[in-house]
């Protein structure tokens, strides 16, 4: 109901009305109780269900002393019988909709204030008016009348028989809507819409089974039963002649006639093939994937899943691909373990109105040409995007969506034309935005809304702009599309998250030691929601699994406790949004789900996995090494069968993106959320790092290399010192060097220089106590970038494969290393890096404050006509930079 159903009444002062049963227990329960004044309209598949729940409403009110009337209408069998205290009144509504609105409007005044009514199946009015709008414009001038005389009305819509225009009339003026369906032998209850009550599980589907009518949280049962059986959610208008909706509609018409034999009719060939670029584009191996893997029914299945029109973006494509791909493998067993994935797609077209709607367009070609943008600036970029408004049918989609996934967490996902495509994988350069999904279904929306605006706004930010121009793609054409998940987990407290989350590769970048196979791949592991698997965030290290040894760790002793995660990425849905909270206390009760799993227990020094599922100490003394999932259960071999099954499909190594569950004590299930071709390094093979160099000309070596190169001709460095970062007290500097090193990078850029970057912790840090917080576009130009590591200093680099930030270096083919100075075999050239001359303020004048923590080494000025080689040797982890005489080029000074 909206508040022009009565603006006099609050939505408070409608709350605390006097509360009225159902009849029936558990759905007082769900409802909070009806309210005088509430209509309430079923959504059911046959009369007998309304009945049911007719009956027992009429037979409360009459038991409560209420005056109850049955209006008849119908031809169908009655819904309620003759019994004491009911009085039924017969209206014919073949004499028109106008003389039967007036005789239920004469009725419904006779009878006057406090009445229960129960009316018959809407939907026979159809047979008799032959339109569903005026069924509609029935209910639209009956509901107020009645809520205004404070009654209650039960009314009926036979499922899948009404057009979505329709129903959301009768949504939006009644005050209670509720779906009432059944899938095999199970019985489900679904509350669309309840008028000023709420709870944390309201609108979540219910089962109905015995006394209790549980709220289904789990995301994988919702999935299966939103999806299974469920009539077209999406309301559309009219449809056109235009090629989308021609092919659509014959392509219905042939399945809906049982022409499925798709490999036999050339005409139905064609308007597959049609149909699918449309929807997935026209990346030749992306196509013949699509016209490989996807059926006739899966591609209308993703169009009546669609808001709006265009493609679906690269990310969705390569999720559905790479599930179809795993649900058509010969390996045993491979498909039983999938997750059923619960989509919608808000198509590339949607994109571009809005941004012409709101004269975004020509904002878009400005940046676009633009050199730069900093994140300051684009913070006014996102206001412009805020501030702009969707047209009206794709509002009612929105609408209709949120009603489907009720009160599940959701989260909002860019899918670009050119993202996690063959060449460009994007990662991590466009937003996602995770919605809570709690409150009122108008507060819900407004949070989705901002969402989608947020992540269209992405597609101007600096780091994405930047990637583009590197990549040559500047002037493509990238719209964005835009992917809504449903957010895998089940609630725990007043948390929902996963238990496992992360991103695997099919190919191991990182081989810590010999013995581990690079060609099966590797998984980053987290508990909770898979953004510390795919971020460089806080304190936390995920668990590195190489698949073909899971058991063995790049860490060994007491130093797994200190390479682990310690805090978890979760929903708080009390407080309806994303959150960081510390693992231990999480789970202070040690009562989670197959807790043992997940953790093991630090005693006495040692680390020792828990043996029972009774945990019998602390939550501090528990890690999270994750010992028995990769022990006792098939959780790797299940990840080693989906990656080479991909692998195989798509002809190049691939990253997956996933969350996975344990049902029962050792099945796991897998949920496949995003899918692209790696990227691999242009070196991966053995690099020979000269022995005969001189002490004194070595700047620095590196016993742990990510990816391997080789760059000559380095000029420059730019040094961050450690300590001199560490003894900064001043967080406005601290956070300001980022912007520093993005000034520097672009200057040496503009001057054709090769450099190195060189500083503290980890670089891209969104914490600025553990590293420099440059963001992608600062350090876009550098060909090394060094991680320098000094325990005393609290700097300790986090080996970052696998991350968004990785795939940036990997795909720019930038050298990246840690390197620990404090170790004998560093031979870190402290003498060098601290006599130095900085030339920072000969470039950069303004930053001449930064001095003191900021230094640019003109390398041919400071040591006499040298030039500096970096080589790193992925096989043999190992790498080095040295100084090397040059004959020709020019320092710094003389350049500028």
């Amino acid at each position: 109901m909206t508040r022009s159903s009565n603006p006099d009444v609050t939505v408070l002062n409608y709350a605390e009305k006097t509360k009225i049963s159902t009849g029936i227990l558990q759905l007082d329960e769900i409802l909070h109780h009806l309210r005088l004044g509430d209509n309430v309209v079923w959504k059911v598949e046959n009369l007998d269900d309304y009945r049911y729940f007719a009956s027992k409403f009429i037979q409360e009110g009459i038991r409560s002393g209420y005056t109850c009337v049955y209006v008849r209408f119908a031809p169908h069998k009655p819904v309620l019988e003759k019994i004491e205290g009911l009085n039924i009144v017969t209206v014919d509504p073949g004499h028109g909709f106008d003389y039967f609105s007036s005789q239920v409007h004469r009725i419904i005044e006779s009878y006057g204030k406090k009445v229960f009514y129960v009316f018959d199946n809407l939907s026979s009015l159809v047979d008799e008016w032959a339109t569903d709008e005026l069924v509609a414009n029935f209910f639209k001038v009956t509901c107020p009348y009645l809520f205004e005389l404070d009654t209650i009305g039960y009314f009926a819509l036979t499922r899948g028989q009404h057009s979505h225009s329709a129903v959301a009339a009768i949504r939006d003026t009644t005050q209670v809507l509720i779906d009432y369906y059944h899938i095999k032998n199970r019985t489900y209850i679904h509350p669309l819409k309840i008028y000023a009550r709420y709870s944390p599980s309201m609108f979540l589907p219910h089962l109905v089974s015995g006394r209790q009518w549980k709220p289904v949280f789990e995301s994988g049962e919702a999935a299966t039963i939103s999806s299974r059986d469920r009539e077209k959610v999406l309301r559309r208008g009219s449809l056109t002649t235009a090629p989308w909706d021609s092919v659509y509609t014959q392509l219905k018409m042939h399945y809906e006639m049982g022409n499925l034999q798709t490999h036999l009719d050339p005409e139905i060939i064609a308007l597959k093939k049609e149909l699918s670029r449309m929807i997935i584009g026209d990346h030749p191996k992306f196509n013949q994937l699509a016209d490989t893997y996807f059926t006739l029914e899966d591609l209308l299945s993703i169009r009546d899943r669609m808001i709006g029109s265009g493609r679906i973006g690269g990310k969705a494509a390569g999720m559905l691909l790479s599930r179809k791909i795993i649900q058509n493998s010969k390996i045993e067993n491979i498909s039983d373990m999938i997750e059923p994935h619960d989509s919608f797609y808000i198509g590339s077209d949607v994109f571009f109105t809005f941004m012409i709607n709101n004269g975004l367009f020509r904002l878009k070609l400005k940046l676009s040409d633009s050199s730069s943008m900093t994140m300051e600036e684009f913070k006014e970029v996102e206001r412009r995007f805020l501030d702009g408004e969707f047209p009206y049918e794709i509002m009612e989609q929105f609408k209709d969506m949120l009603d489907y996934f009720g009160q599940a967490p959701i989260i909002i996902r860019s899918s670009s034309l050119q993202e996690d495509s063959y060449g460009n994988a994007f990662a991590g350069k466009y937003r996602s935005e995770f919605c809570a999904n709690q409150g009122s279904p108008d507060e819900r929306l407004k949070v989705f809304i901002n969402a989608v605006k947020l992540v269209y706004a992405s597609s101007l930010n600096p780091d994405a702009l930047s990637y583009r121009r590197s990549r040559g793609l500047q002037y493509e054409d990238e719209q964005m599309a835009i992917l809504v998940q449903r957010v895998s987990g089940t609630p725990y407290k007043e948390y929902f998250f996963p238990p496992l989350a992360g991103v695997t590769f099919s190919k191991n970048l990182f081989t810590w030691t010999k013995r581990i196979d690079p060609d099966k791949g590797v998984v980053r592991l987290v508990f909770g929601l898979g953004t510390r698997a795919v971020d460089r965030v806080g304190r936390d290290y995920p668990r590195m699994i190489a698949v073909s040894h899971p058991t063995l760790r790049p860490e060994t002793g007491m130093k797994i406790m200190k390479y682990s995660q310690w805090d978890v990425d979760a929903i708080d849905l009390e407080k309806n949004k994303l959150i960081t909270i510390p693992f231990h206390k999480l789970v202070e009760k040690c009562d989670y789900p197959n807790l043992k799993m997940f953790i093991s227990l630090m005693r006495d020094g040692y680390i020792e996995d828990p043996s029972t599922g009774k945990i019998s100490c602390s939550s501090e003394q528990m890690v999270l090494t994750f010992n028995n999932l990769i022990k006792k259960t098939s959780f790797v071999r299940n990840i080693a069968n989906i990656l080479e099954t991909v692998e195989s499909v798509y002809e190049q190594p691939v990253d997956i993106e996933f969350t996975a569950s344990i049902e029962g004590s050792k099945d796991i299930r897998i949920n496949i959320v995003q899918c692209r071709p790696m990227t691999i390094p242009g070196i991966t093979s053995h690099i020979s790092i000269p022995e005969n160099v001189p002490q004194e000309d070595i700047l620095f070596r590196s016993s742990m290399v990510i990816n391997a190169g080789e760059v000559e001709n380095i000029g420059y460095i730019l040094y961050i010192d450690p300590e001199s970062y560490e003894e900064l007290n001043n967080l406005d500097i601290k956070r300001s060097i980022g912007r520093v090193v993005g000034r520097i990078n672009k200057k040496l850029n503009e001057i054709g220089a090769t450099f190195i970057l060189m500083g503290p912790g980890r670089w891209g840090s969104s914490n600025i106590e553990l590293g420099v917080n440059a963001t992608y576009s600062e350090i876009d130009n550098t060909s090394v970038l060094v991680e320098i590591a000094r325990e005393k200093a609290g700097h300790t680099p986090e080996v970052s494969y696998g991350t968004h930030f990785f795939q940036d270096l990997v795909e720019n083919e930038i050298i990246y290393t840690p390197v620990y100075p404090d170790r004998k075999d560093s031979n870190f050239n402290y003498q060098f890096f601290r006599e130095s001359k900085n030339y920072l303020p000969d470039i950069l004048p303004d930053d001449s404050d930064f001095i003191d923590m900021v230094k640019l080494i003109d390398l041919k000025a400071e040591s006499g006509g040298n030039y500096a080689v970096m080589i790193a040797d992925q096989y043999e982890q190992r790498a080095m930079c040295y100084l090397k005489k040059v004959g020709r080029g020019s320092s710094l000074n003389q350049q500028i």
